[in-house]
């Protein structure tokens, strides 16, 4: 297996270039993936998809995926003028789960950060309506998250 750290992608190289003070990681998952500090999300999606020969117009997906330790969110985006996958990752901390929105960016954000918020607990400073979307609420605690179970159901040790 190859060593992500040396991906030499084109994309990557330009936000290199254009955010020199960002601590990028580079993950590879067969499409380029950077691990984005989360003060940094913002401004990195505004570059993405208003750069001239990027173009990330297109946001396919936002999802969010938890570790035990920590959540990942996951921004799936692609070019459709030059027909280009990319991906962004924000670790952010399970007992402090936040965020901020790309809804300033991609308006395709809106209802999928609600669905994280909802069932994963990830808060996304700047959305304009986060609140739930599936649940009722009242409803107690973040059902897709690793330690949660029914209020009936045992805890295991």
């Amino acid at each position: 297996m190859s060593n992500p750290t040396t991906t030499s992608d084109p994309v990557v190289e330009k936000l290199r270039a254009a955010f020199p003070r960002v601590d990028f990681r580079e993950a590879n998952y067969g499409i380029p993936t950077l691990i984005v500090p989360h003060e940094s999300l913002v401004d990195v999606c505004q570059y993405l998809k208003s750069t001239p020969g990027l173009e990330f117009d297109y946001l396919a997906s936002v999802t969010a995926i938890d570790y035990l330790d920590r959540i990942d969110v996951v921004y799936q985006m692609r070019s459709l003028k030059h027909r280009q996958d990319f991906v962004l990752r924000v670790e952010v901390d399970r007992d402090d789960s936040v965020a901020p929105s790309v809804t300033g960016v991609w308006r395709a954000a809106d209802y999928q950060e609600r669905e994280i918020y909802d069932l994963m607990g990830v808060t996304f400073t700047g959305h304009p309506n986060l609140k739930r979307i599936l649940l009722y609420d009242e409803f107690d605690g973040h059902p897709l998250r690793k330690d949660w179970r029914l209020p009936a159901e045992p805890r295991s040790k």
